[in-house]
């Protein structure tokens, strides 16, 4: 057992309960909405938020992980208003977000840089960690970065060792937005092990766009979990193939470093609503609950091992 920084304040691991491990609340740009965005309606946002979170609730899912970091318009007072109003815990991060370049505000300042001093990118994530994220009182219980098709560039490659270097110094875990059909995941898990990092307390994200069970297994075998994390989205593969891939890895035993997400949100500002809505109909809250799990134990899955992917996983992540 150990102690978990919700929104709301701490909470025992053993109370994360039935946990999806990559959700969005809001994704927005704030310097586009405040310049461009003119018919937002922030009270309206708030509380349709609040519903789908309250129905995420009643299907039986008590905890989210929530990876808006810098670069994806984190915004911790919007979320607090949310937390208040909802029975389900919200657990946010601290990190960046960038698939190339780093913003520039850190882009001449660093070691060896213009302004040559001790990385800031680490001082940031460590004070949000352990002091708190701005002046809101609320504390980040992880870190996230991420790794695109793109690859290991000069920027990614500086933000994921800030992030490994943050994780060694707060013990906190790490969740790593990547690209399974480059093998990015692997390249992450290399970068983050030469910092220092405890490759059992980072998940791999976004695993579960692929079908290839050798990469999926050499990821689970080096001791990090597989985010099966974006039902819905079956632009990106279908949701037989997704389903297919969770039964075959829970057959082989890898059951305990799955978890499972849908990386959605409640508001998302890089796509049309109703487009979006015809686009990924079941790219929703809603999706593992109604469809997924009931879809898993038809192809022979257990509720034991179902039990380990929304549970005992999340869980361990903290531990």
């Amino acid at each position: 057992m150990s102690t978990v920084t919700t929104v709301n304040g701490p909470i025992s691991s053993d109370d994360l309960g039935r946990t999806l491990i990559h959700e969005h609340v809001f994704v927005v740009g704030e310097e586009y909405r405040l310049n461009y965005q003119d018919d937002w309606d922030e009270e309206r946002k708030i509380d349709e938020a609040v519903r789908d979170l309250n129905e995420l609730k009643s299907l039986g899912i008590d905890t989210i992980f929530d990876p808006t970091v810098l670069g994806l318009g984190r915004y911790i007072p919007r979320i607090q208003k949310i937390a208040e109003q909802v029975d389900l815990n919200i657990v946010v991060a601290t990190g960046l977000y960038t698939y190339n370049e780093i913003p520039f505000q850190f882009h001449y300042t660093g070691p060896g840089l213009l302004f040559d001093v001790d990385e800031p990118l680490v001082t940031y994530f460590v004070r949000d960690l352990t002091e708190g994220i701005a002046d809101t009182g609320v504390r980040a219980a992880f870190l996230k970065c991420a790794i695109e098709e793109q690859g290991l560039t000069p920027g990614v490659e500086r933000v994921m060792r800030a992030v490994g270097q943050a994780s060694v110094a707060t013990g906190a875990p790490i969740t790593v937005h990547t690209n399974p059909h480059t093998e990015s995941g692997l390249v992450a898990q290399r970068v983050l092990a030469e910092e220092g990092a405890d490759l059992s307390k980072v998940v791999i994200g976004h695993s579960g766009d692929s079908t290839d069970l050798d990469y999926l297994m050499k990821i689970a075998d080096a001791g990090s979990i597989l985010g099966m994390d974006r039902f819905g989205l079956d632009v990106l593969l279908p949701f037989d193939d997704r389903i297919n891939t969770i039964v075959e890895l829970c057959k082989r035993g890898y059951a305990d470093r799955i978890g499972l997400a849908h990386d959605a949100a409640c508001f998302i500002d890089w796509f049309d609503p109703e487009a979006k809505k015809q686009a990924v109909p079941k790219w929703n809250y809603r999706h593992i609950s109604e469809d997924v799990l009931p879809t898993l134990r038809e192809r022979g899955v257990s509720d034991e091992q179902i039990t380990t992917m929304l549970v005992e996983v999340p869980r361990r992540y903290f531990e």
